[in-house]
């Protein structure tokens, strides 16, 4: 894995820093986690990815509609306020923002899949599910949803839907509702909710 990292490093542009590379399981441990958000791999575009799914800095400008945007206005739906991008603040909450491909080239999206990183991101997710704690897992779209195998269901709440992407938020994203039903079920196993204004 070290190797790896080194020589895509070395070779050209790849997102996120290097130093952010593990930012969400360093933000969110394990002891730490409520929530699970998995993200399929970092954004491509330079300045953009910052180590978190779907998550990236405020002070970036995009020039057309993306998921942060979605994911607003369905928290808006929701009753709650999210106006940045910067999801910073939940993962210190206890939301681990986990993409399972952690590297991309510049404007090259899931170049790195199936290359080292699934093994790893595979097995973070199976240890939070095999953690006592109740757990919220939220798998958005396809690739996202067929982590739901390595997920103990009987003790941990699944929340599938379409991704927010503005391919397909329309197809089941938008009135799913996933940051009420984990508050929810938070509150019932004892936990408090996230934030999500924040």
């Amino acid at each position: 894995m070290i190797e790896f990292i080194n020589q895509t490093y070395q070779e050209g542009k790849v997102y996120p820093p290097e130093n952010q590379i593990f930012r969400a399981i360093e933000l969110t441990p394990l002891a730490q986690t409520k929530v699970i958000i998995v993200g399929q791999d970092p954004y491509p575009q330079p300045g953009k990815a910052q180590g978190l799914a779907f998550s990236y800095p405020a002070t970036f400008k995009v020039n057309r509609p993306d998921s942060i945007v979605n994911i607003q206005k369905e928290l808006r739906e929701e009753g709650f306020s999210k106006e940045d991008s910067d999801l910073t603040a939940w993962a210190e909450q206890g939301v681990l923002l986990l993409n399972a491909v952690l590297t991309v080239p510049e404007f090259t999206s899931n170049a790195h899949a199936g290359k080292i990183w699934e093994p790893l991101t595979d097995e973070i997710i199976k240890i939070a599910s095999d953690d006592e704690r109740p757990k919220v897992f939220i798998l958005w779209g396809g690739f996202a949803r067929k982590k739901a195998k390595l997920i103990d269901g009987s003790k941990h709440l699944i929340l599938e839907a379409a991704h927010p992407s503005p391919l397909s938020a329309s197809r089941g994203f938008f009135g799913s509702h996933p940051f009420s039903k984990t508050n929810e079920f938070l509150v019932e196993s004892g936990q408090s909710p996230i934030d999500w204004s924040k």
